[in-house]
């Protein structure tokens, strides 16, 4: 897929809306219309790759559509799908004839319009076409982005071996010195020879060490293991994935990674236990929840961090804030709770990367610890309502290196004390100097409430976009 263009006619909402959304999530964009006339407005506007059309409906039906658009000879190749409650006796009766090439009966699943439209446009795609429609992202481009993948993920899996065997190692070998310097008898010292600590690490490194430690190592990675729940989001999309592990009730690790970015996903029983990441905004970091909460404030916050280092009673952050007394346990639940929701509701936005599912793999301390038991069915609810929000927003603001300037009659007109605590802050770093980036490094809020802000702000007048000059 190239991001092809899809046109959607139909007069329900709900199935525009769901068609949409799945087609989104696996790489198209997307047009709707709610009538033949609408839909054939949209044809001439801007050309599809692909129509997927309703039969029933108001105004201009799909045959009536279908006349009109093989009326037209700039138009008649264009393929068209036919979706129809009526699958079998209307669907059957119009393939092959006046444009429509397919057909889906309603009610379907993601998977099968995906499914259908990927084959339609592989079989029907002409060549050349592409150029009337350029891509944000190529064929090319998305090769060398599953390559990208693929190689960042061996490195990885190969460096947390890596930092495993040496852990094992440094600390036998330290303790091999330590013994020896202690020893006070010199017939008795202890051996600090190669082949001393090659036999104390053959001992450290028993078959239970190594099955805890390649346990956590995707063999597939290296052309060797088992086939498991693996794929690309730009196929199947991450939505279906949760739902499969929700019910059947699945616990393992979700593993879905992109352009070095990584996410486990931690599940028990269908539900969600801990999120975590490695790869990402500092948005995502603990910290900014802490914050956000008002359990810290910024300034006591970074004061823990630069004195953490003395700190050796807890290797993970939560666990030391907790240990400090800087937060209650009720607290931390609460805050990796938003920090793995939001690490969610993110990987939902991701339209290219790979995902793998270890099932029954061992969870972590830290993920048995949390025990968040997140409900699946709700995480999505939530972040399919943000995704529908970054759809709107991203018209607006389409890369996060756009700058802004404050209107600033409008905003002294208007006055601050309609917007809230946030939106003010926002306001203030909207000065034609900082992107959307900076705004939101500086603010040291999500991309989601800093554009969600910024997309607030533009829609009342108190800012617009910084044009910048024309180089003559």
């Amino acid at each position: 897929m190239a991001g092809e263009l899809v046109l959607v006619i139909d007069d329900s909402p709900t199935i525009t809306k769901v068609v949409q959304l799945v087609l989104t999530k696996a790489g198209y964009r997307v047009q709707t219309a709610a009538d033949g006339e609408q839909g054939l407005a949209a044809v001439r506007a801007d050309r599809p790759d692909l129509i997927l059309l309703d039969f029933v409906m108001p105004r201009m039906n799909g045959y009536q559509f279908c006349r009109e658009l093989t009326a037209d000879a700039k138009l008649r190749d264009i393929p068209v799908i036919l979706m129809s409650a009526k699958g079998d006796q209307v669907g059957e009766r119009f393939v092959k004839v006046m444009g429509i090439v397919d057909y889906i009966t309603k009610p379907f699943s993601p998977e099968a319009i995906t499914a259908v439209v990927q084959h339609t446009i592989g079989k029907y795609g002409q060549p050349g076409h592409e150029d009337e429609h350029p891509s944000l992202v190529t064929g090319e481009d998305l090769a060398a982005t599953d390559d990208a993948d693929r190689a960042h993920a061996k490195s990885s899996a190969l460096g947390h071996l890596r930092n495993q065997l040496t852990d094992v190692a440094s600390a036998r070998i330290a303790a091999l010195f330590q013994l020896a310097a202690d020893s006070r008898d010199d017939g008795a010292k202890v051996a600090t020879d190669a082949a001393a600590i090659a036999d104390a690490l053959r001992a450290a490194l028993d078959d239970a060490a190594l099955t805890r430690m390649l346990s956590s190592i995707d063999l597939g990675l290296f052309g060797e293991g088992t086939p498991g729940l693996r794929g690309d989001l730009r196929v199947v999309p991450l939505a279906e994935v949760l739902q499969l592990l929700d019910v059947q009730e699945q616990s393992g690790v979700l593993t879905v990674e992109r352009s070095g970015a990584r996410v486990d996903i931690y599940f028990r029983r269908g539900r969600v236990d801990q999120a975590v990441a490695e790869g990402v905004p500092d948005e995502f970091l603990l910290g900014r929840f802490v914050i956000d909460a008002e359990l810290m404030s910024r300034g006591d916050f970074e004061s823990f961090l630069e004195s953490r280092a003395l700190h050796t009673g807890a290797k993970l952050l939560g666990q030391q804030l907790v240990r400090l007394q800087h937060l209650g346990e009720n607290d931390l639940k609460t805050i990796l709770t938003r920090q793995s929701s939001e690490l969610i509701y993110e990987i939902l936005r991701w339209r290219h990367g790979r995902f793998r599912f270890a099932a029954g793999l061992e969870l972590p301390p830290h993920a048995i610890d949390a025990a968040l038991g997140l409900d699946v069915e709700a995480v999505l609810m939530e972040g399919y309502r943000r995704v529908d929000e970054w759809h709107l927003i991203e018209r607006a603001i389409d890369n996060f290196d756009v700058v802004f300037l404050r209107n600033e009659d409008s905003v002294a007109q208007m006055g601050r004390g309609r917007l809230t605590r946030e939106e003010l802050a926002v306001l203030e770093l909207v000065n034609g100097k900082n992107t959307v980036k900076d705004i939101i490094r500086k603010s040291r809020m999500g991309s989601f409430e800093v554009s969600k802000m910024l997309y607030r702000l533009l829609s009342i007048k108190l800012v617009r976009r910084r044009v910048l000059p024309v180089a003559v």
